[in-house]
């Protein structure tokens, strides 16, 4: 049977939920652009002050500290879905008062425009927790790359009208074009299927700050989302610093017009929808935390060239080259915090970082008033610096770093030419969510430890295998085992030409493979894919360390003992065969 490829990256538009969830962002982002540029424009055609711009921009951003965390809690007590649903009704009420009560003073704007910022801080980890729901776990990057490029396309569609309606109309009509836009992603909302959380029973302020406390312990506990905070705690002051020194370098040290500054800013932003869209087709050929590490070396080097560079031209191509570079490091972020952090505290966890993301932020742009004091060209070299050192980090902190085997396998693999490598493909390395699938369905490993399992999925990759795939073939010499996680396979056997002989079924916990791994002899059978289905290839160093857990152990042998069993009988005189299926 012919392996059929990998699905398109598009293929996730075809489910329900998640086509009704990028939809909701992708209307409501563009509503996010038309208001901060008709705010600022508003601010400054009554007040004249670019210092009030900077207050009305602190005003929008201040709420993302204080609210943050408080919405993760909420976000996990409540049902998800409504929570968009009121957050977009009530975004869309204070929009629409902007033009009513802005004739009472310009000080409304700033409240207004407060309020709608702080309700918008629990929409974003509502939808980060409901997004892994509306898709499988082999499209959930696809999922978040679609989403990423939704949020970068509507936030400049927004930002282009907002400008747009400024010059031709009132800005009025960009309020009330905001408003609806929030009533529009309200109704898609609502038309979501996800089912809600099971309710609290305590509901009280101590349960709140008991929920919260959690969330927080359970980041501080997890050696990956540990590693995580470390990394982009840095990483986040560094963008802040970086973005806000862009203009007075184009100034200062290159003498640039607005217009190319704009360029600068434009290609960064076509570079990380390009990235988006790379890593929606390539993700899985590396772990996560090798995309981070890869993503924020590279975007560390373009940074130095463009501190370097003489020329726009350089900058502006080593800007884009950042954008590219950007779109690894966030989507392998979402994906490990996704794929790490169960449902129940997913939102706790996702304002966390979201906090984490606003503060560094700011802390970079507070410290731009360094370009006063010092040559802005040197500032931007040691933001590149800074960028360098968060990427060496990501490579050995726990969770993210890969061991050095790793990467020399993995480099084998991509020098392999596509028609000498194996019929499944590169894969992925395993998360820890993978190893506690697979306990569920294989008791013999439910009293294992998280450092066990953690272990495990250093070692192990998952293959999402289409329907028909030949995962393992009779006769080939490998040393690989294979557990299954979901779906189900089949093996067959053939003899002397004839047809195929259906030996067995596997179902999620069951394994293949194990008797060629261990004894180094050819492939006893074949094994198909029957239903897609998500496979951990085991190899047989790590199989022989699995095997010296007693329960393991007799799992394993009572397994090959059975096996090996059935293919003496059917090797034997007078065994009739089971026709291979139509």
């Amino acid at each position: 049977m012919a392996h059929k490829g990998p699905p398109s990256a598009f293929a996730v538009f075809r489910r329900r939920n998640f086509a009704l969830l990028w939809v909701a962002q992708f209307i409501s982002t563009i509503g996010n652009g038309l208001l901060g540029v008709a705010a600022s424009i508003l601010v400054y055609r009554v007040t004249g002050s670019a210092m009030s711009v900077g207050l009305m921009m602190l005003a929008a951003a201040m709420p993302n500290l204080f609210v943050g965390l408080i919405a993760g809690v909420a976000v996990d007590r409540f049902d998800r879905r409504r929570i968009m649903i009121s957050a977009n009704v009530i975004c869309a009420l204070a929009v629409a008062l902007i033009p009513i009560m802005l004739p009472r003073g310009i000080v409304w704007l700033y409240i207004l425009v407060a309020l709608s910022s702080a309700v918008e801080q629990f929409f974003a980890p509502a939808q980060a927790s409901v997004l892994p729901e509306t898709a499988p776990d082999e499209q959930l990057m696809a999922a978040n790359a679609m989403m990423t490029i939704s949020l970068y396309g509507a936030v400049t569609i927004g930002a282009a009208a907002g400008g747009l309606i400024a010059s031709l109309s009132t800005l009025t009509t960009a309020f009330v074009l905001d408003a609806l836009s929030f009533i529009l992603s309200a109704l898609c909302i609502a038309w979501l299927q996800v089912t809600p959380l099971a309710p609290q029973e305590n509901t009280g302020s101590a349960s709140a700050l008991a929920n919260l406390r959690a969330g927080l312990t359970f980041v501080r506990r997890t050696p990956v989302l540990r590693s995580l905070v470390v990394v982009f705690g840095l990483t986040f002051v560094d963008y802040g610093l970086t973005n806000s020194l862009i203009l007075p370098f184009m100034k200062r040290a290159l003498n640039g017009t607005d217009f190319q500054y704009s360029l600068v800013e434009a290609l960064f932003a076509v570079g990380f929808v390009a990235g988006s869209l790379i890593m929606a087709g390539m993700a899985d050929r590396l772990h996560a935390g090798q995309w981070i590490g890869i993503s924020i070396l590279g975007m560390g080097v373009f940074s130095g060239g463009l501190a370097l560079g003489h020329r726009v031209w350089v900058v502006i191509a080593c800007s884009a080259m950042i954008g590219l570079l950007n779109a690894p490091s966030y989507l392998g972020r979402q994906l490990l915090i996704q794929r790490t952090t169960p449902r129940e505290i997913r939102g706790r966890v996702s304002s966390v970082f979201f906090v984490l993301r606003d503060t560094g932020l700011m802390i970079g742009m507070a410290a731009a008033g360094l370009a006063d004091l010092l040559d802005v060209r040197l500032l931007l070299l040691i933001t590149a610096f800074g960028l360098i050192v968060c990427g060496a980090l990501s490579l050995i902190l726990p969770g993210l770093g890969q061991r050095t085997a790793e990467w020399r396998r993995i480099l084998a693999m991509l020098r392999t030419p596509p028609e000498g490598r194996a019929v499944l493909g590169l894969g992925r390395v395993a998360e820890l969510s993978d190893i506690d699938r697979l306990s569920i369905h294989l008791p013999a490993m439910a009293h294992w430890t998280r450092g066990q399992r953690e272990a495990l999925a250093e070692q192990t990759r998952v293959f999402d295998v289409e329907p028909g795939t030949a995962i393992v073939r009779q006769g080939e010499r490998t040393n690989m085992a294979y557990f299954l996680l979901s779906g189900r396979t089949v093996a067959t056997r053939s003899a002397d030409g004839g047809p195929d002989k259906i030996l067995d079924f596997h179902n999620p916990g069951d394994f293949f493979g194990e008797i060629a791994a261990l004894t180094d002899l050819p492939r006893t059978a074949n094994v198909l894919a029957d239903q897609t289905t998500a496979v951990l290839q085991v190899p047989a160093p790590v199989l022989r360390t699995m095997s010296l857990d007693p329960k393991i152990n007799r799992v394993l042998l009572a397994r090959m003992n059975e096996r090996l069993s059935l293919l003496n009988l059917i090797a034997s005189p007078g065994m009739t065969g089971i026709a291979k299926r139509s």
